[in-house]
């Protein structure tokens, strides 16, 4: 199916089962532990052996010498694999380094061998014994100090509108500030995690990964085997947050150790692996110019943004949301990296907006400081229904003001003192901060099968991906929905390359476009079944198990069941057209927070948190608001205590496990409100929905540092906010 023009009605607009917070599907396996994850499979891998993965000891050099002979001495020791070993192995597009490193090695912890072992006590005992001798190379690890040699980026221009420089230098309100984000780790619950086996040439993993084609192609490319013989399961997985999206070490060298002692070997990554070998969302510094009329108008906006990666990387576009919010006649955004040799940085969630918004958002407050202006009527006057940069190209949705005062008047913004470090509650200092929310929808092209078989049951099979994100159950309800049967009468097939290949769970793209595949593959499957039962495929009507039309209605079973097998499929891909050029594609919303901060300590309590979103349809408001929630326990995250501690001398993360590196936890999150706007967007997908799991980190550490500033009167431009840089600018205690 082609989606090339707006959707209009269809059969997704009854609402009978799509639009209602119904509870996850997969919650009971989740809760009685019967949901399988990778590590866990058991059942496909009886014998399977143990693999434990060796991490290099330096950042930048190369192996001198290996010595594997008392570890293979070591009890329960199978084979041990290294680069000398390995094979052939070809290095896929996606992944920056090669996921085994020798004797060149690119950054810390990079693979450089596995122990293959009866038990995992034994592989990682006997991994102890291994001596490797390095010669060390100089590296760059200090993003700062690597600035200076940033390039320009393929494929990235600058954007210039206007005379950014004129307007700037002639503004009567001018901001020039410079900021910084910090490298953070995914820090997901389940560890990245691989059982492989072979048969004859044949290779299945059951891994935890968000992609599974990607997966597929590029464990097919590195060991050099036709793609067909390599097949992918991942039905369950224990968080991603775009940590799993491409193929990672655990992957390729439990493929590689099973291949060797011919019987299947697992292999899950350490914490400390998870935070120096696997991706992490890179540092920024980012410089931001605003000039505006003495009535709050912005005339210019400029956003230049510096981060690192290894040579070959990707920076972290965090110019991206700035391009596209608020309107401004002259504009100029840059992006530049440097190459540094720390561990690879890639996408983590709303990679892109999530930094870049921590800086944009804090600029627009100061501006409004600076203005004496409220920060909500500030952003409100800079509204645009155009993309700034091409205003013949409209939104084809944009609610930004409304989610802003919905917000406001929700949260009761009017008790906000506009004076900072005024408001005191005893020993505690209080301020509200507001930040706007933005996250670009993207779409991608996904497939899925639907059967309907004799007894009324609809399978739906497709590789999508449930990264803890409800993919189960929304595409249940979209079956349920388009098939006219209840939701007990729909099993979901997941996460399995032998189905059709979805959008996969990525981008926020993933709701919105997975379960297009599945209304794609019903309206064939739709078709095909009104016709076998002598129906005009337009007048049919899918309710209550059956089809109807012109006074007779046949039940979905037996049209299923009078053919040789008693079942009916159909399978199909949605495939987006030009809609997405034509319109500007985006989600909006609004974040607040009220912060309290110990006026003699500088410790930050969070009280509560908003989220007000407009994106699109929302499939199921009970796990959206999930996604919403858990989204803005990250951004509270990144505003408050992530931060990967880098050690510059050397060049590894030092608090590389959830002891070192902080994240939030229950006792830290305070109440949070999620209020969705009721919209759909035609232009988006026939599910007239869009992407709302990143809308919900983005703009909420701004939130919270303009509430910080309010309730201190501190600005912290260098995230974290930690206590070391209030503490000693606090306003003196009455």
């Amino acid at each position: 199916m082609k989606f090339d023009t707006p959707a209009t009605t269809n059969p997704i607009d009854q609402l009978k089962v799509v639009g209602h917070p119904v509870d996850r599907i997969d919650g009971p396996r989740k809760t009685t532990g019967t949901a399988a994850y990778a590590y866990e499979r058991h059942d496909v891998a009886p014998r399977a052996a143990y693999g434990y993965v060796v991490g290099a000891g330096i950042a930048k050099g190369r192996i001198a010498s290996i010595s594997l002979d008392e570890a293979r001495r070591a009890p329960g020791v199978i084979d041990i694999i290294t680069a000398s070993n390995a094979g052939k192995l070809a290095k896929a597009g996606r992944n920056t380094a090669t996921l085994l490193g020798g004797p060149e090695i690119q950054h810390y912890h990079q693979a450089i061998a596995l122990v293959i072992a009866q038990t995992f006590e034994q592989a990682r005992a006997a991994a102890q014994l291994i001596r490797v001798r390095y010669d060390r190379q100089s590296g760059g690890y200090d993003l700062e100090q690597a600035r200076g040699s940033a390039a320009k980026v393929a494929n990235r221009p600058d954007s210039a509108v206007g005379d950014f420089a004129g307007a700037f230098a002639a503004a009567p309100v001018k901001l020039d500030a410079t900021y910084s984000t910090p490298d953070q780790a995914h820090a997901m619950m389940e560890p990245h995690a691989t059982v492989a086996a072979w048969q004859g040439d044949k290779l299945t993993v059951w891994t935890s990964n968000q992609m599974i084609d990607w997966a597929r192609t590029d464990l097919a490319t590195t060991l050099g085997i036709p793609r067909e013989n390599v097949r992918v399961v991942s039905p369950f997985i224990g968080g991603g947050f775009g940590g799993k999206l491409f193929v990672r070490a655990d992957a390729l060298l439990a493929a590689i150790g099973a291949r060797a002692v011919r019987r299947p070997v697992k292999v899950a990554l350490t914490r400390p692996l998870m935070m120096n070998n696997t991706p992490h969302r890179p540092a920024t510094i980012q410089h931001i110019r605003l000039g505006a009329t003495l009535d709050g108008k912005l005339t210019a906006i400029g956003h230049d943004s510096w981060s690192g990666d290894l040579p070959g990387g990707k920076p972290e576009n965090a110019i991206q949301q700035t391009r596209l919010l608020y309107a401004a006649p002259n504009r100029l955004s840059t992006l530049r990296l440097a190459s540094l040799d720390l561990p690879e940085g890639n996408a983590m969630r709303a990679p892109g907006e999530a930094p870049g918004m921590m800086a944009l958002e804090v600029a627009m407050d100061e501006l409004a400081e600076k203005l004496g202006m409220d920060p909500i009527a500030l952003r409100i006057l800079n509204d645009t229904q155009v993309d700034p940069e091409k205003p013949g190209r409209p939104f084809s949705q944009r609610r930004l003001a409304d989610c802003l005062r919905i917000g406001a008047e929700r949260f009761g913004w009017q008790a906000r003192s506009a004076k900072p470090a005024t408001r005191r509650d005893g020993q505690w200092l209080v301020g509200m901060g507001v930040a706007s929310a933005f996250r670009n929808n993207q779409v991608m092209k996904s497939a899925a099968r639907v059967k309907v078989d004799g007894n009324g049951m609809v399978t739906v099979e497709t590789d999508m991906t449930d990264i803890g994100t409800g993919s189960y159950t929304i595409i249940a309800q979209t079956a349920a929905e388009m098939m006219g049967v209840p939701l007990a009468k729909v099993l979901v097939r997941l996460g399995d390359s032998d189905f059709p290949v979805s959008a996969g769970s990525g981008g926020q793209w993933g709701g919105n476009c997975s379960t297009a595949g599945v209304y794609a593959a019903c309206v064939k499957l739709r078709d095909a079944m009104a016709q076998k039962a002598g129906f005009a495929p337009q007048e049919a009507v899918f309710e209550n198990g059956q089809i109807r039309a012109g006074g007779r209605s046949v039940p979905l079973a037996s049209v299923a069941g009078e053919g040789g097998e008693g079942v009916m499929v159909a399978e199909d891909v949605l495939e987006f057209g030009d809609l997405d050029k034509r319109f500007q594609q985006s989600t909006f919303g609004a974040h607040f927070v009220e912060a309290a901060v110990d006026a003699a300590t500088g410790e930050i309590r969070v009280r509560r948190m908003l989220a007000v979103c407009a994106a699109g349809r929302i499939l199921n408001p009970k796990s959206a608001r999930s996604q919403v929630i858990g989204a803005m326990t990250m951004g509270v995250g990144a505003a408050l205590m992530e931060e990967l501690a880098v050690d510059k001398r050397v060049g590894f993360f030092v608090n590389h496990d959830l002891a070192g590196y902080e994240v939030p936890v229950h006792a830290d999150i305070p109440h949070q409100e999620v209020i969705f706007l009721d919209e759909t967007d035609p232009a988006s997908s026939p599910m007239k929905a869009k992407g709302v799991g990143e809308l919900g980190i983005s703009g909420v550490g701004a939130a919270m540092a303009n509430a910080v500033c309010n309730a201190t009167g501190v600005r912290v431009r260098d995230y974290p906010i930690t206590l070391d840089k209030l503490i000693g600018k606090m306003p003196l205690q009455a």
